[in-house]
């Protein structure tokens, strides 16, 4: 009986410190990330669980923090206000490794301009933020290739 208890006290412990929290935000505090950047360059990936290319694309800029100690990258939810236990059981179905933010906003025309008035509202897009705050807006899917050329070129 207690061998069992420890087993699926060892278990349950194991998953908590593998399950990467989703931190659910509002826009005017994603702002206030995007203003005061971390890193040389800080990756704002603005992304959906039911988006194909989204979802082919996470694990490049997932590797991308864990590969640069120059570059922060924020993967950054735009699902429905309901789908939060989704992206919760997705991020720990996929390993994700960087910061998960949910946004929490009913409206994506109140924020998309305020992010980058190129957005048209299609996804995946990313945000590039410098340390000296110049940004760089992509609405596309980057392949890793892609991705790691536009990093060392903001980089520069």
């Amino acid at each position: 009986m207690m061998k069992k208890f420890l087993l699926i006290l060892l278990v349950l412990c194991s998953l908590h410190i593998s399950a990467q929290e989703v931190e659910v935000i509002r826009f005017a505090d994603l702002q206030k990330k995007i203003l005061y950047t971390e890193a040389p360059l800080t990756v704002f990936n603005f992304w959906a669980t039911w988006c194909g290319p989204c979802i082919k694309e996470l694990p490049h800029f997932d590797a991308i923090e864990t590969e640069s100690d120059q570059v922060k990258v924020y993967l950054v939810s735009i699902d429905f206000q309901s789908e939060l236990d989704r992206v919760k059981k997705f991020v720990v179905k996929k390993s994700l490794k960087s910061d998960v933010l949910f946004l929490n906003e009913k409206d994506p025309d109140s924020y998309m301009g305020k992010v980058s008035q190129e957005w048209s509202g299609a996804i995946p897009a990313t945000l590039f933020v410098t340390d000296l705050g110049k940004t760089y807006f992509h609405e596309k899917a980057f392949t890793k290739e892609e991705l790691e050329k536009t990093i060392k070129k903001y980089l520069n």
